[in-house]
């Protein structure tokens, strides 16, 4: 643990050392939504790759890359691709980028994904605000993490979506004509999509959207004492009696399609904690 530490705080400090902002709000884009990141007047952009022991996104449309500047005047760090469980990761790689937010002292996560729809009344395109979550990944980033230094042990989780901002991304589809879904999300494992029978089984426990990431970097921003605001773009609609195959590059395409929205709601939650 003491060699994680130390490496989260190399990469942190890389950051650190380019950027005299603390950055107020941490951003983490999903499958096809970089361009959720594109209101950012960015100062300066990094990849993965040169940045001291951080773990490279092996998944198409995950850039692997950096954003430092401002969003409506408040300083950001965004982090366009996330490291998955399926790739081989373990849950500390998983969840490596929220430990450097902490260690940069942001308060607020805001975390996009792209999801699969499970409730009747969503549409292809969507945008769902995350109201809870079910962790099936079978895995927890706070396994085995005996260092206090992080938070507590034992994080609460009932409110692990932060109800203020969720009325903020609410009022911020609205000004948009846009109106925002509410859900809980499931996490899985991955990679292969769901059959007919998990996603019977799926509706049948109450999650309204399905992904492979997400929870475990809630958990360990919730451990952190982040307010997190999740958001899904409801990419295709599993319906079990009348099943329909997708694919990754369709996935990734309303992901893309839809990601300006995303973008939009983003900039004015921004724009309503900066006042």
């Amino acid at each position: 643990m003491d060699s994680y530490r130390r490496k989260v705080g190399e990469a942190a400090r890389f950051l650190r050392d380019r950027s005299e902002d603390k950055p107020a709000i941490g951003i983490l884009t999903g499958t096809g939504l970089g361009q959720a990141t594109a209101a950012i007047e960015a100062r300066f952009k990094v990849s993965y790759r040169d940045i001291p022991h951080f773990p490279i996104p092996t998944v198409e449309s995950h850039p692997g890359e950096i954003l430092v500047g401002r969003l409506e005047e408040l300083p950001v760090v965004a982090m366009q691709g996330r490291l998955h469980l399926y790739e081989g990761r373990t849950p500390g790689e998983v969840t490596f980028p929220i430990r450097i937010l902490q260690v940069l002292g942001v308060k607020t996560l805001i975390v996009t994904n792209a999801a699969g729809g499970l409730n009747r009344g969503f549409a292809t395109g969507d945008i769902m605000v995350i109201r809870d979550h079910i962790n099936l990944t079978h895995s927890n980033p706070l396994v085995g993490l005996t260092d206090d230094s992080w938070g507590t042990r034992f994080p609460d989780m009932t409110a692990a979506y932060s109800g203020p901002l969720m009325e903020m991304a609410r009022r911020a589809a609205a000004e948009q004509g846009v109106e925002l879904r509410k859900g809980v999300y499931a996490g899985l494992l991955g990679p292969c999509l769901e059959t007919p029978a998990e996603t019977r089984f799926l509706i049948k426990i109450g999650a309204d959207a399905v992904g492979f990431s997400t929870v475990l970097e809630v958990i360990a921003a919730v451990q952190a004492g982040m307010d997190v605001l999740g958001l899904s773009i409801i990419t295709n609609i599993n319906n079990p009696e009348q099943p329909q195959p997708a694919s990754a590059g369709e996935i990734i395409s309303v992901a893309r399609e839809n990601a300006p929205k995303l973008a939009a709601i983003i900039r004015r939650v921004a724009g309503g904690m900066a006042g």
